[in-house]
């Protein structure tokens, strides 16, 4: 299984359009095999979920995201982790273990101009 997280350094973003990158996290069982980093090639309506999905992601971890980026996800056969805190490895390490706290943070008010 593959896990990505929206990451701003080596910890989780508040937000995953705008995360300075992508972790993705190769996982076997319980256990991480590789991790690959991935620069955000821009927040752009409806391009993260797709190029992610591309990359083999099947879960993204993240801090907020709007409805209709998490729709796209779901979309994209891709389970959606919001309301995530702290520092990205361990996320994933808990996310495997299923102990990962989590509070499913939908940003409500979420607009695209021209950024």
């Amino acid at each position: 299984m593959k896990i990505g997280v929206a990451a701003d350094k080596m910890g989780i973003a508040e937000h995953f359009g705008h995360c300075e990158q992508f972790l993705v996290y190769d996982t076997d069982g319980k256990s991480i095999i590789k991790r690959e980093i991935v620069p955000n090639p821009g927040h752009k309506p409806g391009f993260l979920p797709v190029f992610l999905h591309e990359q083999g992601v099947n879960v993204i971890i993240s801090g907020g995201m709007g409805q209709g980026a998490v729709t796209l996800f779901q979309e994209n056969g891709i389970e959606v982790v919001t309301g995530a805190q702290g520092e990205a490895e361990s996320a994933v390490k808990h996310y495997i273990e299923g102990t990962l706290k989590f509070s499913d943070a939908v940003c409500s008010e979420h607009s695209h101009h021209d950024d």
